[in-house]
């Protein structure tokens, strides 16, 4: 029976192995370079099966910095990014390895499988945007700037996760408790000198929970004030990055860091995306206008930014007659997770069972994927907040599946990892509807890297994929939590066994779409903000004034001028979506369209549904995504597909 790769990582001896492994590389490169005859095979596979064997050793120490987080991690973590980086750098800028490439796609061209065409055309555009073809003083400054970056991305993400866990709020007067669901005063709760206490931080379960339901206006004042102007310090590594990125863009003969992220993506040009966003931002303007009407009317008072989460759950209460309180019991956390496999066997025909393994958290657990009765692929779950955890939700590929020089099948791995609210011996762990949709859409990107049929490991799963296609397959699942034949699967009551009620289902459904307008405009705000920050250099002040000035078309509520959203946005400062935050709505375009034609189909009756395992999911990055749609859908994407998912007339 096949073997996946054992889950450790030696702490010890992780960097003077790590250096071992390096030189290996470097001397296995020189092998390669002086063959007479390159080829595919002898090169480009010896080549990818290297950069693979790097790939699995490094990814538990990042999994681990990321979901373990402690002194010893982070200080090796630190050490290793220089080395890795300096490494990544002299790789890509290495002119014999372009020249390789270059000649080998010339001569094999018609023998060649499209895949590794597209291997071979991916590498090549890397070589290019890394500057490769450039003088060796540019190279040697890219490198500079390459290694400048991976820090100050690791330091942005360790000064928020330090923030977040050095904050706590506690609450002695259980007056000020008032309109907290018991549920949630049980997890705050704690005892300290025979005095019961109650204890919120910014971690988020804890955050949401006092902001979604604590009456007193004071305390969501303070908690959100904290939230907002966390990790100060990060203004300045915000300068930083911009100056570098600005920089490398320039030297590679881009314009702006908008214009060189585009090479890699599906958008043709800086243009196209801010037309794209701004007809988005033009068609949900006049509804959000309402919703706010609403929600203030509803409110009796002008509303600030510290009352929309409290202010929108009392009118979807009222509304609807909506309590997410009510439907925890029903989303017990294992339910979930089962009942979520088995819509994931009826949709696509694939089996998950449970294997026995020692992982890195008693809450981790794995599971071993069948196809056509075949193992085909494993899954670790970590799904539940800890202090030692960033925050967030996230799906990372371990494993990719290919086939190595010997020609045998090697089979993928990936890990899914949520902040969901910790289990006790007392207490399940009960989520609200929205952690369940984060469940399924993590769980979107997980199969579309574990069930991929590709044979090359660099466009093998979400390996090669353009970045403003990757959260197709995320959105595409994530819509259907909201589906009654769907959530009849897994949300029974966690003591009675009791399958939610129709009603209550009616009610969900109905307020898929509440204050839709609203938080449409709030994504665009972060994509318009990411993106316009990325076409020209930006610093000090100025960052701050381009978002002001956005938010003169987004926030319907003007923030507090102490709301320093940018030092919390990780997703582009420490995360990969530079001038690429727009990419979650370039997607839903994608996933909307393609979730439609499966519903309208029947869902376990779709034929669309095995299409899109076939075509886009088994896949993987073997071919643009434009093209793989297309031969999905048979017809360019409908971007109406994207209005009616939300609701938006």
């Amino acid at each position: 029976m096949y073997k996946f790769k054992t889950f450790q990582c030696d702490l010890e001896n992780f960097i003077p192995e790590l250096k071992k492994l390096i030189q290996n590389n470097n001397d296995k490169i020189e092998q390669l370079l002086a063959l007479k005859e390159k080829n595919y095979n002898n090169f480009v596979k010896e080549f990818e099966a290297m950069e693979e064997e790097l790939e699995l050793f490094i990814t538990p120490l990042s999994h681990l910095n990321a979901v373990e987080n402690s002194e010893q991690t982070q200080d090796i973590y630190s050490q290793m990014l220089p080395l890795i980086t300096e490494y990544s750098t002299q790789l890509s800028q290495n002119i014999e390895l372009y020249k390789a490439y270059k000649e080998i796609l010339s001569n094999e061209n018609e023998q060649l499988s499209y895949a590794q065409k597209r291997v071979l055309k991916l590498n090549i555009q890397e070589f290019e945007l890394s500057g490769a073809h450039l003088d060796e003083s540019t190279k040697a400054r890219l490198q500079e700037i390459n290694i400048a970056l991976s820090e100050l991305s690791n330091n942005f993400s360790q000064n928020l996760l330090d923030a977040t866990n050095a904050y706590e709020y506690i609450i002695t007067d259980e007056a000020d408790l008032d309109g907290l669901p018991e549920h949630e005063k049980e997890v705050a709760k704690f005892e300290e000198d025979g005095v019961v206490k109650y204890k919120f931080t910014l971690q988020m379960p804890s955050y949401i929970a006092y902001m979604t339901y604590g009456k007193n206006e004071a305390i969501r004042e303070e908690l959100y004030r904290a939230y907002v102007s966390r990790a100060p310090q990060n203004a300045e590594i915000i300068d930083e990055l911009l100056r570098l990125k600005q920089e490398m863009a320039q030297l590679l003969g881009f314009a702006s860091y908008a214009e060189y992220s585009l090479a890699q993506k599906m958008a043709p040009d800086t243009k196209s995306v801010l037309v794209f966003l701004d007809k988005l931002l033009e068609n949900s303007q006049t509804q959000a206008h309402k919703e706010l009407e609403t929600l203030e009317e509803f409110a009796e008072k002008k509303l600030k930014s510290h009352d929309t989460m409290f202010y929108s759950e009392a009118l979807k209460k009222a509304h609807y007659d909506l309590d997410e309180e009510e439907f925890r019991p029903y989303f017990e956390q294992q339910s979930v997770i089962k009942g979520m496999f088995q819509f994931l066997e009826q949709l696509f025909g694939v089996e998950f069972k449970q294997c026995s393994l020692s992982l890195w958290n008693e809450k981790a657990t794995a599971y071993d994927i069948f196809a056509e009765g075949s193992l085909c692929a494993r899954l670790y779950l970590d799904l539940e907040a800890r202090e030692s955890k960033r925050g967030g939700a996230w799906m990372h590929n371990y494993e990719a599946h290919h086939k190595d020089t010997k020609g045998d099948t090697h089979l993928a791995s990936a890990f899914v990892v949520c902040n969901f609210p910790a289990s006790s011996k007392e207490h399940p762990s009960l989520l609200r509807h929205d952690d369940v949709v984060t469940l399924f859409h993590e769980m979107g990107h997980a199969i579309h890297h574990l069930l991929s049929k590709v044979d090359e490991s660099e466009v093998s799963g979400v390996n090669g994929v353009e970045w403003d296609a990757v959260e197709y397959p995320s959105q595409f699942l994530e819509n259907f939590a909201y589906e009654p034949e769907v959530l009849k699967l897994f949300a029974k009551h966690y003591k009675t066994g009791e399958i939610l009620p129709d009603e209550m289902i009616a009610k969900l459904v109905k307020s898929k779409n509440f204050l839709s307008a609203m938080s449409m405009l709030r994504q665009l705000e972060f994509s318009l903000f990411d993106f316009k920050l990325h076409t020209k250099l930006h610093q000090g002040m100025e960052v701050q004034a381009l978002l002001d000035t956005i938010r003169e078309k987004t926030a319907l509520i003007k923030p507090p001028s102490y709301n320093k959203f940018q030092n919390g946005f990780a997703h582009i400062f420490a995360g990969g979506y530079a001038a690429g935050y727009y990419s979650y709505k370039w997607a839903e375009v994608l996933s909307a369209d393609t979730f439609y034609s499966v519903v309208d189909e029947g869902i376990f009756h779709s034929k669309m549904a095995q299409n899109y395992r076939k075509i886009i999911l088994e896949g993987g990055g073997a071919k643009s995504m434009q093209e793989l749609f297309v031969e999905l859908m048979s017809r360019e994407p409908d971007p109406q597909a994207l209005l009616r998912l939300n609701g938006i007339v």
